[in-house]
């Protein structure tokens, strides 16, 4: 069976879905992404399976393009995995993207190449988990908002010091980086490299949702209003706001 990847207009217009901007490449598609508010996968299942490691060319796009490819993709460390269900893409010249600093020791890893992760601590708080999109010196990154759990449900509660299998688990990039137990030593990692942190292929999205990108009100209007961020539609496995997501035409 065959499929349409979408592209997604670089700057959209407030409170409008975004249309695409150019004719569809065909590629191959794979099962849809059905996840439900308890996670349905076991350890065993995810062991008896050969999960592959995506390819260094898969992350070297636009950011734009990578975020939603990386919807239904897998996180590994260890014993834990996770799906990939909510992602927001930062560009280059994008005033809400760490790039426009230029590099600093902070910022540094985010010109790196497309398949680094990208790790920072927000607020001082948060660990916050990116995948470096594009050509190395470019700086761009995805970053990973929300992910629904796979495998490793003990490990991930423990880490998040909550019991329960439900959304609130994982919605929420700093839930995020804190249930894979990452730390800023993981910026520059490659997540194409088997062991570690990495990043495996998984099963196409049906459908997704886009809107505006959360908490980046100092950023320029056209960037502030841009629909940068792309989610699996159906999962409650979403972040806050959910109301600003909706169905790209």
């Amino acid at each position: 069976m065959k499929k349409r990847t979408q592209r997604f207009k670089r700057v959209a217009k407030p409170g409008f879905p975004v249309p695409p901007t150019e004719p569809a490449e065909k590629t191959r598609r794979s099962k849809s992404v059905k996840l439900s508010a308890k996670p349905e996968s076991s350890e065993s299942d995810i062991s008896s399976k050969k999960m592959e490691t995506l390819p260094r060319d898969f992350f070297q796009i636009d950011a734009l393009d990578l975020a939603p490819r990386l919807l239904g993709k897998f996180l590994r460390r260890d014993d834990v995995v996770l799906q990939i269900t909510e992602v927001e893409a930062y560009r280059p010249n994008d005033s809400a993207c760490h790039g426009r600093f230029g590099i600093t020791p902070r910022t540094a890893p985010v010109f790196g190449p497309g398949g680094n992760a990208y790790v920072y601590l927000c607020y001082g708080l948060h660990i916050m988990l990116n995948v470096v999109a594009d050509k190395e010196g470019v700086g761009a990154a995805v970053l990973i908002r929300s992910c629904a759990p796979i495998s490793g449900l003990d490990v991930i509660q423990q880490r998040r010091g909550q019991k329960t299998e439900k959304p609130i688990l994982l919605t929420g990039p700093g839930k995020v980086g804190q249930a894979l137990a990452l730390s800023t030593e993981w910026s520059n990692h490659s997540l194409y490299t088997p062991g570690g942190l990495e990043l495996l292929d998984g099963p196409e999205p049906e459908n997704i949702l886009v809107g505006p990108r959360v908490g980046i009100q100092y950023a320029l209007p056209e960037h502030v209003n841009a629909l940068w961020r792309f989610a699996i539609a159906g999962t409650p496995w979403i972040s806050a706001p959910r109301n600003t997501l909706r169905p790209p035409l």
